[in-house]
């Protein structure tokens, strides 16, 4: 059943392929492009998951990838899925899933940009995405792109709409190495302009004793990602992505550690995200 504040226009709608005879991508056997692990939730939060899901439309041939590359970290964010479902009951946090691999088209780069839809990515080449027409590009943008963030819009405005500014926290996971570094950080939190919430939250993982990156490994100010920017900054709404490193989730154990940890430190903010979102923090939007 899809929630009431979700239903106008229709859900479905956001299934359709486009028009313009752009090529159809989605075929009855393929994943649609978002699910939610749940659709409403008392937390004044969203958890949103760009990079969860490693599938790739039939009609793509798997990018021209084998089994192997399509299970490591350059197809999805290892890990984080698991988390999530674990994760969202307990926090009673409405939470939004991509369904498709971010080699398809990445949830969280803005369209046209060279990481959105990737040539090469970690050193591999995508055969898949080599010399792709504008109606190719157009079609991902279209199907996959435009609808997951539409769902993640219509969680924001059912928290807005009931009067709660939600903190929107993205979270995603990362290779323990990369370009032959090993990275130290256990968690990661990446922030642009607002450091409201990430600031609770680095305090929050370092008290715990975790080795805790600052806009580590990656910037939340990068001028390709699109998530922080467009859904939460645009707003004024308080925002963090939380980094884990893919090595501490990739077994059931360290899923549960992890869902366990992420409850403890996010459990105790839920209660002051009125006053977190009415706080001018580091920032004037």
């Amino acid at each position: 059943m899809i929630h009431p504040a979700l239903s106008q226009p229709p859900i479905r709608e956001l299934f359709r392929p486009g028009g313009d005879d752009l090529p159809v991508l989605l075929g009855p056997g393929d994943a649609l492009p978002f699910s939610f692990i749940q659709e409403a939730g008392a937390a004044p939060a969203l958890l949103i998951c760009d990079h969860a899901s490693r599938a790739i439309p039939a009609s793509l041939d798997r990018l021209g990838l084998d089994g192997a590359d399509l299970a490591r970290h350059i197809a999805w964010d290892i890990g984080v899925a698991d988390v999530a479902r674990l994760l969202a009951p307990r926090l009673d946090c409405p939470t939004v899933m991509a369904g498709f691999s971010r080699l398809v088209i990445d949830a969280n780069r803005r369209t046209g940009s060279e990481g959105s839809i990737p040539v090469v990515s970690d050193g591999t080449r995508v055969p898949g995405n080599q010399d792709l027409g504008q109606r190719e590009r157009e079609a991902r943008v279209e199907q996959l792109f435009k609808p997951y963030h539409a769902a993640v819009v219509r969680l924001i405005e059912a928290k807005l709409a009931i009067r709660q500014r939600p903190l929107l926290i993205f979270l995603h996971s990362f290779t323990p190495v990369m370009d032959g570094f090993q990275r130290p950080w256990e968690v990661g939190i990446l922030w642009n302009r607002d450091r409201r919430l990430a600031g609770l939250l680095i305090e929050a993982f370092r008290a715990k004793g975790l080795t805790t990156g600052d806009n580590e490994p990656y910037s939340g100010a990068s001028t390709e990602d699109y998530g922080l920017h467009a859904h939460a900054e645009a707003r004024g709404l308080p925002c963090a992505l939380i980094e884990v490193r893919q090595d501490l989730i990739d077994t059931r154990q360290g899923v549960r550690q992890w869902a366990d940890l992420l409850h403890e430190v996010l459990a105790p903010l839920l209660p002051q995200a009125a006053s977190i979102a009415a706080a001018e923090g580091d920032t004037k939007f």
